[in-house]
């Protein structure tokens, strides 16, 4: 079936389309004001370029002496080797060509050429064999070249400061990098293939040199037309990449939607994949005009690098031409000067192509290798003060903290302190704070003002500013609201709770067990090996309720001392809500600290300590018979509110929940 195109919907005069305007709320290229003071490599001149190649590929070449010394040992053995039989070739041909102008007869001289002739031959196969050697030497290298730097980069990134990736410029920094780490192998790949090519015309250079000095910037004229084209196509078409990127990323999305199982439903009923099919079409118009214009560019620069290496080749000829005529060169060398012009000619078009592209991958390499510094300034600390032996309890006294670019802080002058074997619970409004509060608990966030103390049993203290943040780390277990869905296995979505140490499958089935999903993953087709994406081969598709238990699972997985929950309740239906309190309650009976972060009042109400947070100030704190007692308070204003939701009165006394422990305490609202 035809599909009719859509009608093409001109640029609004601010050359933003429909789309971006309707989708995206503007433009989604970067301006020039950003090209200008980040993309300093678009205007590095010949000369910069010609330092800066070297460098880049120097380090790539680091990379691959670190990663496979005997496949890069090869790989430049067998590129010297291509370079000496290219020059040998040389040398074979302009005996070739004095034995064949000499005088004498025609079967002499042919008799005396066989040797020369041979020598080709021989030089033929070798080159063939060594072009085979090094194919095989890049093809082991390349793949480790790309993992090396890619695990450096990715590396470096996990470890950036959570407050460094919430500042725009250093998040655009460490995004951009992502697009250079399979340009490494790009650059090895290239850098062979220059290697080749400057091997062999060197060999050629010097082979010329030998027969004429004047062979030689005869030659170089040649080249350089050439090599200023492929310097400024790849600029141009760097600084088009930089610009559009975020434009490309949203056309991928676009798409990506489509095949996405919870969009599903939208996608249908609402005619959500006619509009995004709609904004993937209009947007990439504007892509392909945009490739267009590159295309006409670079059509404009090779016409001019075109024509005047041809004007260059011209008159190199003509002074071949004189020279000869002249007697200022025999004919044998002539000839051989005109092979080797003719051959490097052919290896220059194959040179500017390749270094063309190892231009433009050195540029985007470049992105990564910023990135992986930018992220190592701004690393979490590897070392730190060991956390105490027993950690009894974290204080956070009088901390503040403001995310960059908020105009006003999110957390303001707040102290609380969380115990193991007690449950505290933060309650208050959407924004006032209590995520941002929990962020800093677990360590993810440095507070800008106070600070946040681990204390041990025997009262020793250690600040999170100086604290070795690992340990920090293992001694946290987090089940965020929006905690990630891994489109991977069920067993790998519990044991990745405690990525450092080898999976445990008796302690994942435990987990499970603890979070009540153990049977319903023993039921999927393939279990616990099932993958819990719908697309996959053994993929199986969770409702939200059943991966708010596997998140669940995955933070009991952990067995960590602190855990720090956020929402974990907010897809279950009533039973299992009832369920997954009971297993918070009993973390805290096992001397665990839980801190609960949840607007279910009716659970906050049986926590040990309540802070109610509003607009990231502590507003009060208590247990939930002192927080109740108060006729004006905020928390029994919520609490009041969330029982009328379901008609019930707040009776005299105001019917407090049974404490933890208590049988009948399922019985309570919500």
């Amino acid at each position: 079936m035809l599909v009719k195109p859509r009608k093409k919907r001109a640029l609004a005069p601010s050359g933003i389309s429909d789309a971006e305007r309707e989708l995206y709320g503007g433009r989604l290229r970067w301006d020039q004001s950003f090209v200008r003071h980040e993309g300093a490599l678009t205007r590095l001149g010949f000369g910069q370029m010609a330092a800066a190649l070297p460098r880049m590929a120097g380090t790539v070449l680091r990379t691959a002496w670190e990663v496979d010394r005997r496949a890069l040992a090869g790989v430049v053995t067998a590129q010297l080797g291509q370079g000496v039989t290219a020059a040998c070739g040389l040398v074979a041909v302009n005996r070739v060509l004095t034995q064949l102008f000499a005088d004498g007869p025609t079967a002499d001289k042919l008799r005396d050429a066989l040797p020369s002739l041979l020598m080709l031959a021989v030089v033929s196969v070798g080159s063939g064999i060594l072009a085979a050697w090094s194919t095989a030497m890049s093809g082991r290298l390349e793949p480790q070249v790309e993992r090396a730097v890619s695990v450096r980069y990715y590396e470096a990134i996990t470890r950036v400061e959570v407050e460094a990736t919430e500042r725009p410029e250093i998040q655009r920094v460490l995004e951009a990098g992502r697009f250079g780490t399979d340009s490494a192998r790009s650059m090895l790949r290239l850098s062979v293939g220059v290697g080749n090519v400057l091997i062999g015309m060197v060999a050629a250079a010097v082979v010329l040199v030998s027969l004429h000095w004047i062979l030689l910037p005869m030659l170089l004229t040649i080249a350089l037309p050439k090599g200023w084209g492929a310097v400024r196509s790849a600029r141009r078409e760097y600084t088009s990449r930089l610009n559009w990127v975020d434009h490309r990323r949203a056309i991928a999305s676009l798409l990506a939607y489509l095949t996405r199982p919870h969009a599903a439903g939208e996608i249908r009923a609402h005619a959500a994949g006619e509009r995004l099919l709609a904004g993937y079409e209009e947007m990439s118009q504007q892509s392909e005009s945009e490739q267009r214009r590159l295309a006409r560019a670079q059509a404009s620069t090779d016409l001019v690098a075109g024509g005047f290496s041809g004007l260059a080749s011209l008159a190199c000829y003509g002074v071949l031409w004189w020279l000869l005529t002249n007697g200022g060169l025999p004919l044998a060398v002539g000839g051989t000067a005109v092979i080797a012009i003719r051959n490097c000619t052919g290896q220059l078009t194959s040179l500017v192509q390749q270094v063309n592209r190892l231009y433009e991958q050195m540029l985007f390499l470049t992105d990564t290798k910023n990135a992986t510094e930018l992220a190592a300034e701004h690393a979490i600390p590897r070392t730190g003060t060991p956390l105490p032996l027993s950690v009894l309890a974290v204080h956070v006294e009088d901390v503040s903290f403001s995310y960059p670019g908020a105009s006003s802080p999110a957390l303001k002058g707040v102290s609380l302190s969380v115990r193991r074997g007690e449950v505290t619970a933060l309650v208050g409004a959407n924004g006032s704070g209590k995520t941002t509060l929990t962020r800093l608990l677990a360590g993810l966030l440095l507070p800008t003002g106070g600070d946040v103390w681990w204390e041990g049993e025997s009262g020793e203290r250690v600040g999170l500013r100086e604290a070795d943040r690992a340990q920090v780390f293992s001694h946290v277990g987090l089940l965020a609201q929006d905690f990630p869905h891994w489109e991977m296995t069920a067993a790998t979505n519990v044991a990745i709770g405690a990525g450092d140490r080898p999976r445990d499958m008796d302690r994942v089935k435990e987990a499970t067990q603890a979070a009540g999903v153990y049977d319903l993953i023993e039921g999927l087709p393939h279990g616990m090996d099932s993958i819990v994406f719908k697309g996959y081969e053994r993929g199986v598709q969770l409702s939200g309720g059943q991966w708010q238990k596997l998140g669940t699972a995955r933070s009991r997985y952990r067995n960590a001392p602190f855990f720090l929950v956020d929402e974990p309740t907010s897809a279950l239906d009533p039973h299992a809500e009832i369920a997954a309190f009971e297993g918070l309650w009993s973390l805290a009976d096992r001397d665990h600290a839980v801190v609960l972060v949840t607007h279910r009042l009716a659970a906050t109400a049986k926590a040990d300590r309540i802070y109610v947070l509003d607009q990231g100030r502590i507003a009060e704190e208590g247990t939930h018979d002192q927080l109740m007692a108060r006729q004006d308070g905020l928390y029994r204003e919520m609490y009041v509110a969330q029982a009328a939701q379901y008609g019930l009165g707040l009776p005299a006394g105001h019917a407090l929940p049974a404490p933890r422990g208590d049988a009948d305490r399922h019985e309570e609202i919500l």
